[in-house]
């Protein structure tokens, strides 16, 4: 009998193709495949598409959009190959303590259709119009140089929150953090002064090779843990 090949999709949530948030993907599309799985890396910036539109097709009794978002444009047919996958990883910098606006219209359009607003009479837990079981993970790559600012600026209750609704969603999910990133190829032309370089340099040599193989682990991690279910 011959083993299905897994799929495991990427998103950049990013404006940059090549930097931190794009580095941490490729890493762990690389343990991806090398798990055996069929990756694809989509970049958010090259679809053109908006975030909910609040048209509520989707929750209308009968509906049979089957969780998937009804509007047409870039993102849908992505969406559509999403509910084929076995494995899902979105990345995303993190700005103003948030996910990129990129990143937030993907999280509506995916997640939104999946819920109703009704109980499942079944469970009593919240009705779903789509089950569909994936191994899911948010890498969040930040400027945010230690653990102390990361409390902060409650970093923790901010950014979990995506986290949850995905393993609400798809049943399991994993969050990654890479901080303290080195942002610009020469500080010295912009006005960033109250950036310790030399902790940066140090986190950059020193610190960055494991976030990208933790993103690596991750990558194949997801794709033994998908071969299971």
């Amino acid at each position: 009998m011959v083993e299905k090949q897994l799929k495991a999709m990427f998103f950049n949530g990013s404006p940059r193709k090549n930097k931190n948030t794009a580095q941490m993907l490729e890493s762990a599309m690389k343990g991806a495949q090398e798990a055996g799985a069929e990756v694809e890396l989509i970049h958010l910036q090259d679809l053109n598409f908006k975030g909910c539109v609040s048209c509520f097709a989707c929750k209308r009794k009968g509906n049979t959009c089957g969780g998937l978002c009804i509007q047409k444009d870039d993102l849908r047919p992505v969406l559509e190959r999403i509910l084929e996958a076995d494995v899902l990883v979105l990345g995303t910098p993190v700005y103003f303590s948030f996910a990129t606006g990129m990143f937030r219209n993907l999280m509506e359009r995916l997640l939104f259709p999946i819920m109703s607003y009704s109980r499942d009479e079944q469970t009593g837990g919240q009705m779903l119009y789509l089950h569909k079981r994936l191994q899911t993970a948010i890498i969040y790559t930040m400027n945010c140089p230690n653990e102390e600012i990361y409390n902060q600026f409650h970093y923790d209750t901010l950014l979990s929150q995506d986290c949850h609704f995905m393993e609400r969603m798809f049943g399991y999910c994993e969050q990654l953090n890479a901080q303290n990133t080195w942002q610009f190829p020469d500080y010295s032309k912009f006005d960033a002064n109250l950036i310790d370089l030399a902790d940066r340099e140090y986190t950059r040599q020193h610190q960055w090779p494991k976030d990208l193989q933790n993103a690596y682990d991750l990558g194949k991690r997801l794709v033994e843990k998908a071969k299971e279910q």
